[in-house]
């Protein structure tokens, strides 16, 4: 990641030499420069912005259970916004993370389409994915761009996926909190 206000991947920076973005499963070879933690972001580095990146494979969604994380609670729980259950964590209870990302598997994963605001003037609708983990139930807000699009295309209400699993991810401290939030999405079936 370049030195910036935020940490994200841009677009650009994260696009094959043909233009095309990298897909969930690839194996892919990136150009970094170092490694440059950010708070409880231990995982970050600083990428080469001079080079593409590579796909030197891919895995086999059969893989994935062998790539899962192993079935305990996302970091700490006991902290809900309005909107959300188990999806915040108060800053001073980050000290001990070692790892800002979990790759999960879920029996059941629902997606609700609603606008949160809209009580109060805002009509700007969202995703919100709600499972079970771990014996934890958890509302977070959905940040997978694909599937953003495919349910903000649909009705408001709630929809169902059955057996996937879920790249789940702490994101940048707003106020005296980190959020968890799901960064993507895979169906065993495929997207």
């Amino acid at each position: 990641m370049r030195r910036r206000p935020g940490q994200e991947v841009s677009e650009y920076e994260r696009q094959y030499e043909d233009g095309s973005d990298p897909q969930i499963l690839d194996i892919i070879d990136l150009p970094l420069k170092e490694r440059q933690p950010h708070g409880f972001q231990t995982e970050n580095w600083l990428l080469d912005q001079e080079h593409y990146w590579k796909k030197v494979g891919s895995y086999s969604p059969f893989e994935l259970s062998n790539l899962a994380d192993p079935i305990e609670p996302l970091w700490a729980n006991g902290h809900s916004t309005y909107h959300g259950r188990n999806d915040r964590i108060p800053i001073a209870a980050t000290t001990d993370i070692n790892t800002f990302l979990r790759l999960i598997n879920v029996e059941e994963l629902v997606l609700k389409v609603f606008a949160p605001g809209e009580a109060f003037g805002n009509a700007k609708r969202r995703v919100q994915g709600q499972f079970v983990h771990a014996g934890q139930t958890y509302s977070l807000w959905a940040t997978d761009p694909k599937y953003d699009r495919r349910y903000l295309s649909k009705l408001d209400g709630t929809y169902r996926i059955y057996g996937c699993y879920l790249t789940t991810s702490l994101g940048e401290q707003f106020g005296e909190f980190v959020y968890k939030l799901i960064a993507a999405i895979f169906e065993s079936e495929g997207r």
